[in-house]
């Protein structure tokens, strides 16, 4: 039983610097090797790697291909029975690959797990991206066991059982390799932001679990390729989040839905307008613009609707955060 630990590389020296020799101090030598594929990188990341650590096998792809086409083009390389796609900028704990595997070998129904993933900033406070799991409302919102909208919660031990959850974060997700390549790998329509929920819904609808597991700990730094706060991101996420739906929701629920999101991203863009964020008005108009162009290249989802919808919430969670005033957390949410 091997694991492959792919990270993904844009001009991340620094990064590689910092987190690579944790990483290799905390993997078994028997059963684990880690890959670094590099998406084109300018800086000497692969000059620097080479040099000081040897042992790490380096793929050079020849462009960027963004976080979904690069990790396809690396993992049609890599042969393994699972894959982690740990972000760059994740520091690993002790025990955290072990405690991974050993749940995934226990439970042959589960596809895709995470770890809990707290700050690296804050070591006491869950990370923005994976929390203690990934849930999504409805519309396509998608918030975290830890981390509702911008309300990022204490880590108290509140989260520490083992859930099955919506998605896991592509900050540290592991999968099986054979679904990997079964479901066709992450939708390079995506680019980046929003891709490894649509895998792991894929995964649901096609089967699968997706399951939180909080005895394993990493610590995230975040926004390590596009800042929080940039219209970049934003504009992926709402195009991403759009393109989501389309492929996955049920045919029968699909233009409803679609009805209703397309009248919050008007009442959003209007909010960013009025609050004088005139670069995140433009980046949601730009999101509706482009996924209009690109929904009938969209290809849907071929399973069946019947999928295993734990971790759906029925509601809408961007009401039920303004009915909280900003202070909703995850145990107060029915789901």
């Amino acid at each position: 039983m091997d694991v492959a630990i792919v990270i993904l590389n844009w001009n991340g020296r620094a990064l590689l610097e910092r987190f690579v020799p944790v990483l290799l101090n905390n993997i078994p030598k028997d059963n684990c090797f880690v890959v670094v594929a590099d998406n084109a990188s300018t800086d000497d990341s692969l000059p620097w790697l080479q040099a000081n650590y040897p042992s790490v096998e380096v793929i050079a792809l020849e462009e960027n291909y963004g976080f979904a086409g690069g990790y396809n083009r690396a993992l049609k390389m890599i042969e393994a029975d699972y894959y982690i796609l740990l972000n760059s900028d994740v520091e690993v704990s002790p025990g955290w690959i072990e405690t991974l595997t050993a749940f995934m070998e226990d439970n042959p129904d589960v596809g895709i797990c995470q770890p809990k993933i707290l700050s690296l900033a804050r070591r006491d406070y869950f990370e923005y991206a994976g929390a203690a799991g990934g849930y999504i409302d409805r519309f396509g919102y998608p918030f975290c066991r830890g981390r509702i909208l911008s309300n990022i919660e204490k880590d108290r031990g509140q989260y520490d059982e083992p859930e099955q959850c919506f998605w896991a974060s592509g900050a540290c997700l592991m999968v099986r390799s054979d679904l990997y390549h079964y479901l066709g790998g992450l939708d390079e329509m995506f680019f980046a932001h929003m891709e490894e929920i649509d895998f792991c819904w894929r995964a649901k609808l096609a089967g699968h679990q997706v399951w939180a597991v909080p005895e394993a700990v990493v610590y995230h730094v975040g926004g390590g390729s596009l800042d929080a706060a940039s219209p970049r991101k934003l504009y992926l996420n709402y195009r991403n989040s759009l393109l989501m739906l389309q492929k996955n929701l049920p045919t029968h629920e699909r233009r409803r839905v679609m009805i209703k999101r397309g009248f919050m991203d008007f009442c959003a863009s209007l909010a960013y307008l009025f609050t004088g964020r005139w670069s995140y008005f433009k980046a949601v108009w730009k999101a509706k613009r482009d996924f209009r162009k690109m929904a009938p290249d969209v290809e849907v989802s071929s399973f069946s609707d019947d999928g295993n919808d734990i971790g759906l919430y029925y509601g809408s969670i961007i009401w039920r955060y303004l009915r909280s005033f900003g202070y909703l957390t995850f145990d107060k949410l029915r789901l």
